[in-house]
């Protein structure tokens, strides 16, 4: 079957999904794959290929190499790639005091609105881990048998009114996609998990407490729905006089606060 964008995304967006629950998994051949099928889609699929390889440099860099991880990167820049937020951030800071480093970020281009957008969406990355930990802690002890789902903002994919003016946003969105799935997928998980261990004590010794079971599905209801407007209202909004001229270059390094 040939490739299309929208396979390729779905294809980049398990593996990174896969990262993030099971780190011990190596998707580097994966991403290697994405990367050359992407480039083999031209110029609609540059952006799938910009969003593997900075996936692959970070995994240069876990792994101490620090010239396979620039090359990556250098790659992902030639390819659209202008994500200068996440390049503010983790296991990529080192790299700042390399002169090869240094020229390729001089290289990056990116809009005022799409800036803004970037923002949000590492923002909302910090922001979805710290609600999933929340909510394993309020779902701890709980005997009703309920699953609470995890409330996630909507992407900006959702958003008819959000085009973005570089095609490098595209790929900050699919890292965001990745991190809700996980975390979407462990707090199942662990809900049902939960559940069925509550059926089972009602079933091997008849000893469940009822009445505090309904009482603790009434909270979670309520906490879920508080969850979801919150979620909600989190929603990325562009502002109508956001910039859509392409900035020369991206923000200085060192220049930008990570969102936190």
């Amino acid at each position: 079957m040939a490739d299309t964008v929208h396979s390729l995304i779905n294809r980049l967006h398990e593996l990174l999904v896969t990262h993030l629950t099971d780190g011990a998994v190596d998707i580097a051949p994966g991403l290697h794959d994405v990367v050359d099928r992407g480039a083999a889609l031209g110029a609609d699929g540059a952006w799938i290929a910009a969003g593997a390889h900075p996936n692959l440099s970070g995994i240069a860099l876990v792994q101490g190499q620090a010239d396979r991880a620039v090359a990556h990167l250098e790659a992902a820049v030639a390819a659209g790639y202008n994500d200068c937020l996440a390049l503010h951030a983790g296991p990529v800071l080192p790299l700042h005091q390399d002169p090869r480093f240094r020229t390729l970020y001089q290289r990056m281009r990116i809009t005022e609105g799409d800036f803004e957008e970037l923002f949000w969406l590492h923002q909302e990355m910090r922001t979805a881990v710290r609600d999933a930990q929340d909510a394993m802690v309020d779902n701890i002890g709980r005997l009703d048998t309920g699953v609470s789902p995890l409330p996630q903002a909507p992407l900006p994919t959702r958003l008819p009114t959000r085009e973005p003016h570089t095609q490098g946003v595209l790929a900050t969105r699919v890292d965001l996609a990745a991190l809700q799935t996980a975390l979407q997928r462990a707090a199942l998980k662990a809900e049902f998990q939960r559940s069925s261990g509550n059926t089972s004590l009602d079933l091997i010794d008849g000893s469940w407490d009822y009445p505090r079971a309904r009482r603790d599905a009434w909270h979670a209801d309520a906490s879920d729905t508080r969850r979801q407007r919150a979620a909600e209202a989190r929603a990325f909004v562009e502002r109508p006089s956001a910039g859509s001229s392409l900035l020369a270059p991206c923000p200085p390094l060192g220049s930008i606060t990570y969102p936190a």
